[in-house]
């Protein structure tokens, strides 16, 4: 097998170049040691995104908050999920809500149009 490359022959490692060694080696961040492992930078949210009614407020108090304010026949009128029409359950319905995007949307709508009438109705109070 005169084919057979002259490195392997002698039973000598194949050289790589410089460029594929750099590429082949981690990365570590400035500031970090090699033994420790690399920490998640968290990202900061914006101040649109902190003005946004529904930051930091979880699916379950919007729900329960909605069903409070509204009830529940309202809101099996308002969003047609069948969760919401026979014997509701908060359990059965965050269930629902977080598998599917188009209804937690329409819940989610609803809890903002509760909120807009809560300021409206203390905006009216303070004037009267």
């Amino acid at each position: 097998m005169e084919t057979e490359n002259n490195n392997t022959k002698n039973n000598k490692p194949i050289e790589k170049p410089k460029e594929v060694e750099a590429a082949l080696e981690p990365k570590s961040i400035e500031g970090q040691d090699e033994k420790t492992p690399a920490k998640k930078i968290k990202r900061q949210a914006t101040q649109e995104q902190l003005d946004h009614p529904l930051h930091g407020v979880k699916l379950v108090e919007i729900l329960e908050s909605v069903v409070e304010y509204y009830g529940w026949k309202y809101l099996a009128d308002e969003v047609n999920i069948l969760c919401f029409k026979h014997s509701p359950t908060i359990k059965v319905c965050l269930k629902f809500l977080r598998k599917f995007k188009w209804a937690r949307e329409h819940v989610e709508d609803l809890y903002l149009d509760m909120l807009e009438e809560e300021a409206y109705q203390k905006k009216r109070k303070e004037k009267s």
